[in-house]
């Protein structure tokens, strides 16, 4: 007898994959591996190598690894680089987590000879385009299953009586409706649904996990210093970390101070609008620092150019395209840009806000001599000004005559 075919899930542990693993193997007929990835979402993952084996997963067959250095070293700090904010706004802290792990899905694939790999995005979201998008450009050859795409279980009363008829323990939290539901990793949480359908009414404050209401956060304000070594921070206050441990730390600093909530409605790639409700404390405060540093290292041209690039990097992440030549193209532009950004930026936080207060670096190109209001010894000769002024405006001048004269 032939033996069964495989596939590679992606598993959080939680009701709706391990109803897809029992799925997979019930009415597909294959033989299941799970993947876990450990990205910091905060919780226990552990737990889901129990769950697996409870399903009759066998334990090489199960798959449960840290990916946090990798997320922020890997993912998240070079996307940091571009300053990349989608739409303006959304620091990509879903859309930034999806390649990485398409990528270990693709691995393990190779690895225990699966034929598929699937996951738990439904056909309305944008990850399911991530996930594959990802999955396809490491491995054209991939097949993808997507059971939201497929089964008849359309609502969470039928995901549940599922559930119950193949002995998959329902928590009790799972029972009816969630009133919203969540995606975490070490950068963000975000949350969607129900209560956050309407775009009118204001985000309850329960929705809120990652961060105190900033109403309460301390009345005094704290000082930091982030350290900069060519475009990625290296150190807090001083003290050398790594990628996931500097975000962790920022992490906890926002959290006190309630910085980085953000309340969106954005335009998914698949063509409809959501709204979402965002927290990225240690993110919002990087980013600002980043940008920080970026003030007095880079110069003009290349800081003007590379806002002008961001909104098109950040669209690729949230699209799916990590892994496309024109991600990779933008990235080794940006990448460039950042040989000299060094240094150390200063942040006051406060009650929701991070604020630059102060930069400084070896490579500054912030000049005082030049900007000075007083004696700047002649650095500057301010009657060169005139002539800059009437050679830019000569076609304003020009086009003010023919106005004038029609």
């Amino acid at each position: 007898m032939a033996q069964p075919q495989k596939v590679v899930l992606a598993y959080s542990g939680g009701l709706d994959t391990s109803v897809i693993a029992k799925w997979l193997s019930v009415e597909r007929g294959l033989e299941v591996v799970t993947f876990t990835a450990d990205l910091g979402q905060g919780e226990e993952i552990e737990p889901a190598r129990a769950k697996a084996k409870a399903m009759g997963i066998p334990d090489e067959h199960i798959f449960i690894e840290d990916l946090r250095e990798e997320f922020v070293r890997d993912f998240v700090f070079p996307m940091m680089r571009a300053n990349a904010r989608y739409e303006g706004d959304y620091l990509l802290g879903t859309s930034i987590a999806r390649p990485l792990i398409s990528k270990r899905l693709v691995e393990i694939a190779h690895q225990t000879g699966a034929d598929f790999i699937a996951h738990g995005a439904t056909g309305k979201g944008n990850d399911q385009v991530r996930f594959e998008l990802s999955a396809y450009a490491l491995d054209p050859d991939i097949k993808v299953i997507a059971p939201w795409r497929e089964w008849d279980l359309t609502s969470r009363t039928a995901l549940i009586a599922w559930a119950e008829a193949h002995q998959i323990q329902v928590p009790r939290d799972k029972r009816g409706d969630s009133p919203f539901s969540t995606d975490a990793n070490l950068l963000h949480t975000s949350s969607e649904g129900k209560v956050l359908e309407n775009p009118w009414d204001e985000t309850p404050d329960y929705v809120y996990s990652r961060t105190v209401n900033p109403e309460d956060a301390p009345d005094v304000p704290e000082y930091i210093t982030v350290d900069f070594e060519r475009g990625d921070g290296t150190a807090l206050n001083g003290e050398a970390m790594s990628p996931a441990t500097l975000l962790s730390a920022l992490n906890d600093l926002g959290r006190k101070h309630g910085i980085g909530r953000l309340d969106l409605v954005e335009n998914r790639f698949v063509g409809m609008k959501s709204r979402g409700m965002y927290e990225t404390p240690g993110g919002e405060i990087y980013a600002r620092a980043h940008r920080g540093i970026e003030q007095i290292t880079l110069d003009r041209g290349a800081a003007h150019l590379k806002d002008e690039l961001m909104p098109r990097y950040a669209g690729l992440i949230y699209n799916g395209f990590w892994f496309s030549p024109e991600r990779e193209m933008l990235q080794a532009a940006i990448d460039h840009s950042q040989d000299k950004v060094s240094g150390t930026v200063r942040l006051k936080l406060y009650k929701g806000l991070a604020s630059v207060v102060g930069r400084k670096s070896p490579h500054s190109l912030y000049s005082e001599a030049h900007v000075t209001f007083e004696d700047d010894a002649g650095a500057y000769d301010q009657k060169d000004a005139e002539g800059f002024i009437k050679l830019n405006g000569l076609r304003l001048r020009l086009l003010a005559r023919r106005n004038r004269d029609a």
